[in-house]
């Protein structure tokens, strides 16, 4: 017989720990499981994340992201503090990298106001001195001074201690390898669940594991590796706030940026080159050849039609596979930046970025599907872990709602 639980998770990220979180708040007396694939926490997204938790500047009004990312932020922000877990609120500058961006800092801005984000259109004078190493090329920027960092891996780590404390079961290298929607059951290679409820949480395998349960069929993951340079301590730059460009607002990502640690270390990035498989971090591994092939059928289609200026994004980021190209979107914006400054790092993630094959557009807003009995996360990307406790709250009431 299967053993039998109120809720299941599937996946221990930021996603899968936070609505297990909100969960357990509002029914004390549920019985809930997680099942992680890996041995470990933190080993894909989750905590390969940058550590940055945004303000929300950047999502249009009404969206999940919009409604999701501040207050996500300060609920975070507030859990360091109960937890005593180190934060930085060291602030943000969006600097424009051609002298034609100024109207989207305007669009930025508005969106700022409009979701409730502190932001300031500043000038190149007071740029200078929020951030002396930055550079704008209209002469404007917007600063953002509710832009935090903090260490992923401390959170997660203190997330899974306070679960266990309060009676979830978490079992690790326990991957859903089949179900059955209609008796509410699952399996694993070494047991068999049934549930109240599964939450489908497993980030780039989320489109999978939904497909099983026969939910949102139309979407497959075509993910995109984020690749930083660390920035030598020798190098002279010493900043203090984190500098990003103005985005292109038809992709849903952000450019070449700097990143601050908790740790003090400095990096640039993340690239969005095309990956040839869901964990293809370095070299060959995690290459399947059935993902290597769909996911290059994909590119190639999504080229063709070029959907959201698909194929300039595509021309860009492939320049930055050359050092020389990355480094010249890093001296945009911070212009003291020279080659020798950037060392290779083993800093690496992959964005678990959503496709919808009817439209052939990529999906900018997080996604969540339901059938009876189950609720599927289908696209959790940036800023996930920034809206992670907001986003649950978001989640479980839409599933207490159907019950």
């Amino acid at each position: 017989m299967p053993q039998s639980f109120d809720y299941i998770v599937l996946g221990a990220g930021i996603s899968g720990l936070t609505i297990a979180r909100r969960l357990k708040q509002n029914n004390p007396l549920a019985s809930i499981l997680i099942l992680e694939k890996e041995a470990s926490l933190g080993v894909h997204g989750s905590g390969r994340n940058s550590g940055v938790l945004h303000s929300g500047i950047y999502y249009p009004a009404n969206s999940l992201k919009a409604k999701a990312c501040l207050n996500g932020s300060r609920a975070m922000i507030k859990y360091c503090l109960e937890r005593e877990l180190p934060f930085n609120r060291l602030g943000k500058v969006i600097v424009p990298t051609n002298s034609d961006h100024d109207q989207q800092i305007d669009l930025l801005y508005a969106r700022a106001l409009s979701n409730g984000s502190k932001a300031h259109i500043i000038d190149e004078q007071e740029l200078k001195d929020i951030e002396p190493f930055a550079r704008t090329a209209s002469g404007r920027a917007i600063f953002s001074p509710e832009t935090a960092i903090v260490e992923p891996k401390l959170i997660l780590k203190q997330l899974f201690q306070d679960l266990i404390e309060q009676g979830v079961q978490i079992e690790f290298q326990s991957a859903c390898i089949n179900a059955d929607h209609e008796k509410s059951e699952i399996q694993t290679k070494d047991a068999r669940y049934s549930y109240g409820h599964l939450i489908n949480a497993t980030g780039q395998f989320a489109d999978q594991l939904a497909h099983i349960f026969d939910v949102g069929r139309e979407y497959v993951l075509l993910p995109f590796k984020g690749i930083y340079y660390k920035l030598s301590e020798d190098s002279g730059i010493n900043l203090q706030r984190l500098v990003y460009p103005v985005p292109d607002l038809n992709v849903p990502f952000l450019g070449v940026h700097s990143v601050n640690s908790i740790s003090g270390v400095s990096y640039f990035g993340p690239t969005a080159v095309p990956a040839m498989g869901r964990e293809h971090y370095k070299g060959l591994k995690g290459i399947n050849i059935k993902d290597a092939l769909s996911i290059s059928l994909r590119l190639c289609e999504q080229y063709i039609r070029n959907n959201q200026g698909f194929r300039q994004f595509l021309h860009e980021e492939a320049g930055h596979f050359i050092k020389s190209r990355f480094v010249q979107a890093a001296q945009k914006l911070v212009p003291a930046v020279k080659a020798e400054h950037l060392l290779p790092s083993d800093k690496v993630g992959i964005r678990a970025q959503l496709l919808n094959t009817e439209t052939h557009q990529l999906v900018m807003d997080f996604l969540v599907e339901k059938r009876k009995n189950s609720t599927h996360v289908l696209n959790a990307v940036s800023p996930a872990f920034t809206s992670s406790f907001s986003f649950a709250d978001h989640v479980v009431q839409n599933i207490e709602e159907e019950s």
